[in-house]
C-alpha cells in the first residue's frame, strides 16, 4: 500500500474519491458551550453525517465507539479489541488507505475543522495502522468549493487488521510527572494562553504542568481559508517551543487528549517522530490533588 502524507487537500482526495482502496471516515463530533457558562457538552455528529456527507464516507463514532465505556474521563482510548474490531467493520484494514476529515470542533462554528480528525488518526497510529491522512479544512472546506455531498451511506465489506500497538505514542499522567524534570522531553500544552496561564474557569484547578510550554493548537491554520500553513510557519512556532530540538522527544497535552493530537499531528508533519500523547491530559491531571499546576507564563 501506498503512502501517503499526514495532511490531504480537498483536491488530491477529489481525484481518488472512486479508488477501491480508499476509506473514507467522518470524525465529526460536537462540543458545545453552555451560554451561562460552564462545562462543554459534547454531541455526536451522526446526525450532521446524515444530513450530508462526502461520498464514500462512513460515520467512525468517537464517542460511542471509539472511547473507553468504563473510562470516568472522556474520550480516553478504548481496549485494542474494542477499536480494532469497531475499525475493521468500517472497511478499514491492511489492504486500505484512509482519509479523516471532520465538519468542525464547535457547535455551529466550523472554523477549526481536523480537531477531531487528527484525534481519531492518532488512536489509529497508536493501534498500528497506517497510511493514514487527514482532510485540510475538513467537510466546511470542501463545500465552500462547491464540491457534491451525498445522503447515500457508504458500506464496505469487514476488512482483516494484523498491525501491533505503538505505546511510545501515548503518556501516562506517570509519564508526564517524570518528564517535569527530563530535560530532554518537551512537554506542550495545546490549550488557549488565557487557559495556560489560569485565566479561565474551564478546569477544576487553574494553571499548566510546570516545566510545559504553550502552543495553542488554534494557530496553525489560516482562519479564513481553513488552510494549514506552510512547514517554514509551522517550524518556526515548534522552533521557539524547542519541540524540534535533536533528540528531544515531545508530549502534547491539552483539556482532554482532542487539541494535543493536532499539535502531535503539525509536528509529524514536520519530522518530529518522538511525540507522545498525553490522553487524560487536564481532564486527569486537575482531578488529582497531588498533580502540581503553576499559573502564569
Amino acid at each position: 500500500m501506498k503512502e501517503v502524507p499526514y495532511i490531504v487537500d480537498t483536491n488530491w482526495l477529489a481525484e481518488r474519491l472512486d479508488d477501491p482502496y480508499l476509506r473514507i471516515l467522518d470524525a465529526t463530533t460536537f462540543m458545545a458551550i453552555p451560554e451561562n457558562g460552564g462545562s462543554p457538552t459534547i454531541q455526536s455528529g451522526r446526525d450532521s453525517y446524515e444530513e450530508g456527507h462526502i461520498k464514500g464516507a462512513v460515520f467512525a463514532d468517537l464517542i460511542n465507539d471509539f472511547s473507553d465505556p468504563e473510562s470516568s474521563l472522556p474520550f480516553t482510548v478504548p481496549s485494542r479489541q474494542q477499536f480494532i474490531s469497531k475499525m475493521t467493520e468500517l472497511g478499514v484494514g491492511d489492504d486500505t488507505y484512509t482519509v479523516i476529515y471532520d465538519q468542525g470542533a464547535m457547535v455551529g462554528d466550523p472554523v477549526i475543522a481536523a480537531y477531531w480528525a487528527s484525534r481519531l488518526a492518532w488512536q489509529m497510529r497508536y493501534e498500528g495502522f497506517e497510511h493514514i491522512a487527514v482532510l485540510e479544512g475538513g467537510l466546511p472546506k470542501w463545500k465552500e468549493e462547491g464540491r457534491p455531498v451525498t445522503t447515500e451511506v457508504a458500506d464496505y465489506p469487514a476488512a482483516s487488521f494484523t498491525g501491533e500497538r505503538r505505546p511510545e505514542l501515548l503518556a501516562t499522567k506517570e509519564d508526564v510527572k517524570r518528564a517535569m524534570d527530563d530535560d530532554n522531553i518537551v512537554l506542550i500544552n495545546s490549550l488557549s494562553p488565557e487557559d495556560f496561564r489560569g485565566e479561565t474557569e474551564t478546569y477544576s484547578r487553574k494553571g499548566h504542568i510546570p516545566s510545559s510550554v504553550n502552543v495553542f493548537f488554534g494557530v496553525h491554520a489560516d482562519q479564513a481559508t481553513r488552510k494549514v500553513h506552510e512547514d517554514q510557519v509551522l517550524r518556526k512556532t515548534f522552533e521557539q517551543a524547542g519541540a524540534l530540538d535533536s533528540g528531544k522527544k515531545v508530549i502534547t497535552y491539552c483539556g482532554g487528549g482532542i487539541a494535543a493530537t493536532w499539535n502531535a499531528l503539525m509536528l509529524n508533519k514536520l519530522g518530529q517522530e518522538n511525540v507522545a500523547v498525553y490522553d487524560g491530559s487536564m481532564n486527569e491531571w486537575t482531578s488529582d490533588p497531588s498533580c502540581p499546576l503553576v499559573t502564569g507564563k
